[in-house]
């Protein structure tokens, strides 16, 4: 049993309300000295791999994941072979193909993967993204039925379609088969399609389910070259398909699954064909986010996805994965000019519904403690960008929170986001169940739910007395783990790089958070949409950048704000600055706490 992590820097309670704790216990604080004997690693990265619980026998398989090491038969997948062999008969008799994506970055990506897989053979295949506002997520049977009106005998669905029952029969109604690529956590009910390959299905015992969808059509992919190659296709003949990893880390990253086995090996893999600038469409983002150097995990996730998911919030949702299907230098440049247009239109409208909806929960929390679940709602709001307003909600109230956008009927569209360990797709499950909302579903860590306004307080109402306990015992017990320290002076790009051999970083696989011990506030202003920028200063006069995001009306971006010159705890993660050739380490700091003499 391991021990009790220890407080860092006797942090039992921060400005920001958490505890710091020491990442590693003493017993991998020993791990990480004898793998840093033993492998040769610099002492940093064996205690960050450590503190992940990364044994030494496989430090070295972790560092450098490999594929074809780490990804199993595809037909261990449910249906998989099915799914092979049916594409397989499309590609040989170039039938008319269409796939059906989400409007999101794992629902673009696939698309585009799928597309480009087709399009080496010669099927130029229909790609339809559905509309968020106006037909909701995933197949619809009007959707369906246009599909095989243009002369579909195939349609794919990829990142959705597990629980489209309606919309599938009228596909096969038609006399169109369907086949479904995806992932979503779905019951022991399934569509009348063809096929349907998700490794969350409940008679899936793959244990693949971290998938995201992109994940999935890639082992389909490879499945059906393998297919192919039995019916006597060359090897030469076939795609590239280690060369579309480009496509499958984008989505991994962005769907916030967990970057351990398969999926860290398809981000790392798939980040250096990103390198490498095959896809005009990501090269054109890259361009017009002003990115400089190589594409990392956070370019994905901060720079290139949002602009990819603006199209699908609030303008054409089938612009991102028109995008990633393009290759030409203009037309590329032209779709992502537009994107990132929509992109700021997004921005201006979040920090309007945000002050809204920050308002309002500020009111209703008062001076005491406030509900377990925040839910806020407005007829006001764009539905397109409520999951946005949750998470930013969640983050600064640490609970879990509900955004909802309501129609001129009453009806309303909500997104909610949880902390970790509270599973918020189970209760929405279980309010469906109880007749409070008219359909809801979702994961862990995000759900999504349509509610009529007059059983807004009776949902309410079910998520105090069910979550009120667990959501109290763990914010009492909210803590930050912290892998070291560092000083100003340390922080230089060769520091970052050797770091960075334990990445990427990501969801299962934690950004390594560093403390900067008794540093003084050189100077502070908010800049942008409520961040706070700071310089922080050590004792040797060692300066560095530092950025608050978001924290502008926080306790800690105040803080920053108040406190120049006095000694200040900082704790963080790096990042990499270059601008003109020029390299220069960034802190992102997450929590600051008194420096007590």
């Amino acid at each position: 049993m391991a021990a009790p992590l220890r407080t860092f820097l006797d942090v039992d309670r921060s400005i920001g309300g958490r505890r710091w704790l020491n990442a590693l216990d003493e017993r991998a604080e020993g791990a990480a000295l004898k793998m840093a004997q033993s492998l040769g690693l610099p002492d940093i990265v064996s205690r960050v791999l450590a503190a992940r619980g990364i044994a030494e026998a496989d430090a070295t398989g972790f560092l450098d994941p490999r594929i074809r090491d780490l990804m199993p038969d595809p037909s261990r997948l449910t249906a998989m072979d099915a799914a092979a062999e049916r594409l397989a008969d499309a590609i040989g008799r170039r039938e008319s193909v269409a796939i059906f994506g989400d409007y999101d970055v794992d629902g673009a990506a696939s698309s585009a993967l799928l597309w480009r897989y087709l399009k080496h053979f010669g099927i130029d295949a229909a790609i339809r993204i559905p509309d968020r506002i106006t037909e909701g997520y995933g197949p619809n049977p009007a959707a369906m039925r246009e599909l095989a009106a243009d002369g579909a005998t195939l349609i794919v669905t990829v990142d959705c379609g597990t629980g489209s029952f309606e919309a599938i029969e009228a596909a096969r109604a038609e006399g169109v088969d369907v086949v479904v690529l995806d992932h979503h956590q779905t019951g022991p009910e399934l569509p009348d399609a063809n096929v349907l390959v998700n490794p969350n299905r409940q008679d899936d015992l793959s244990g693949l389910g971290h998938l995201c969808a992109a994940g999935v059509v890639f082992m389909t992919l490879v499945a059906v070259s393998r297919e192919l190659r039995r019916r006597g296709m060359a090897q030469s003949k076939l795609p590239d398909v280690f060369g579309l990893l480009d496509l499958v880390a984008l989505a991994t990253v962005c769907d916030v699954v967990p970057l351990v086995g398969l999926n860290r090996a398809f981000v790392v893999q798939g980040l250096k064909v990103a390198h490498a600038q095959r896809n005009g469409g990501l090269a054109a983002l890259g361009r017009v986010s002003r990115l400089s150097g190589p594409m990392e995990t956070h370019h994905f996730g901060f720079m290139l996805g949002p602009r990819i998911n603006a199209g699908g919030r609030i303008g054409d949702a089938a612009l991102g994965s028109r995008l990633l299907c393009l290759d030409d230098d203009a037309a590329c440049d032209e779709v992502a000019a537009r994107l990132s247009a929509l992109n700021e239109e997004r921005q201006a409208m979040e920090q309007t519904m945000l002050a809204e909806a920050d308002a309002e929960v500020a009111a209703e929390i008062g001076s005491g403690e406030g509900p377990a679940v925040l839910v806020v709602g407005s007829n006001d709001w764009h539905p397109g960008i409520v999951g946005l307003i949750s998470a930013r909600l969640k983050e600064r109230y640490r609970r879990p929170a509900f955004a909802i956008a309501f129609d001129g009927s009453g009806r309303g569209t909500g997104s909610g986001r949880s902390i970790g360990g509270f599973d918020l797709g189970r209760l929405v499950r279980e309010a469906v169940i109880e007749g409070l909302l008219v359909k809801g579903g979702g994961h862990a860590m995000a759900a999504g739910v349509t509610i009529q306004k007059d059983r807004l307080g009776d949902f309410r109402g079910f998520l105090e007395e069910r979550a009120a306990a667990a959501v109290s015992a763990l914010r009492e017990g909210d803590s930050l783990k912290v892998d070291g320290t560092v000083s100003a002076a340390g922080l230089t790009p060769d520091l970052y790089a050797t770091i960075m051999r334990a990445g990427p970083f990501g969801s299962g696989h934690a950004s390594p958070i560093f403390a900067l011990a008794r540093h003084r506030i050189d100077s502070s202003s908010i800049v942008g949409n409520g961040h706070v920028r700071a310089t922080l200063r050590g004792a040797d006069g060692a300066r560095v950048s530092a950025i608050a995001f978001k924290t502008a009306d926080t306790e800690v971006g105040q803080r920053l704000l108040s406190s120049r010159d006095r000694p200040i705890h900082a704790v963080g993660t790096l990042s990499l600055d270059r601008f003109r050739g020029r390299e220069e380490v960034r802190f992102r700091l997450l929590d600051l706490a008194e420096a007590f003499d």
